[in-house]
């Protein structure tokens, strides 16, 4: 296997685990996958590391008391890579749509949005080093988050 088919399995893999990890109300461990990482919102929010990325999907996002997740399905589109292998960077580009269901909530989308995350290998591995996230498309998110980012707007 090449280098940059390695690279990409690595890269994605990190891309992937963050809706794996949301949708599974896992938010240290959403955290975790940021240790090192900027997490820049459209509002021009910057969380930095672990705690503060964990501590905000905390603070947002709503879990269910039976199975302790959102009930929610983050799905990934359009993913547009590109690896600079020599110097050991990368960008994913990619769109999110989050759908949602509850016993009182049909099955519906609820967000979409755009990120644009960049990566570093460090010490032979690939780490996430920036996210930001923008063209925030929200629809009927209450039973997904505790409190609406968009009042006062």
């Amino acid at each position: 296997m090449s280098a940059i088919t390695e690279s990409y399995i690595e890269i994605m893999n990190l891309v992937y685990a963050y809706p794996e990890r949301i949708d599974a109300g896992d938010f240290a461990g959403v955290g975790e996958l940021f240790a090192d990482a900027v997490f820049e919102t459209e509002g021009g929010q910057r969380l930095e590391g672990s705690k503060a990325v964990r501590e905000n999907f905390e603070k947002w996002t709503r879990r269910y008391p039976d199975d302790g997740t959102p009930k929610t399905r983050h799905t990934i589109e359009n993913p547009i890579v590109e690896i600079d292998e020599a110097n050991g960077t990368a960008v994913v580009r990619y769109y999110v749509t989050v759908f949602q269901r509850t016993n009182d909530f049909p099955l519906q989308p609820v967000w979409a949005n755009r990120y644009e995350d960049r990566f570093v290998r460090k010490d032979g591995r690939w780490r996430y080093v920036h996210r930001r996230g923008f063209g925030h498309m929200p629809g009927n998110t209450s039973a997904h988050l505790l409190h609406s980012p968009f009042q006062g707007r």
